[in-house]
């Protein structure tokens, strides 16, 4: 996260004000900024041995050896 958006997911609490300073879960394109990450991460595994879906990563094999 950029931080001049860092003040754009401030919460008060008890304690005091807090931002984040990664991206959290729950903001509006948190879920495809993610899916765009894996993808260009993983971009040669993916539909070969890793799928993702939304926020998680599924990694397969034939045998627990060539994980």
């Amino acid at each position: 996260m950029a931080a001049a958006d860092e003040e754009k997911t401030a919460f008060h609490t008890g304690q005091g004000v807090y931002c984040y300073t990664k991206m959290p879960f729950g903001l509006k394109n948190a879920g495809a900024t993610y899916q765009r990450l894996m993808g260009k991460a993983f971009k040669n595994q993916i539909g070969r041995n890793i799928e993702v879906y939304v926020d998680d990563l599924v990694v397969k094999s034939h045998t627990e050896t060539e994980m």
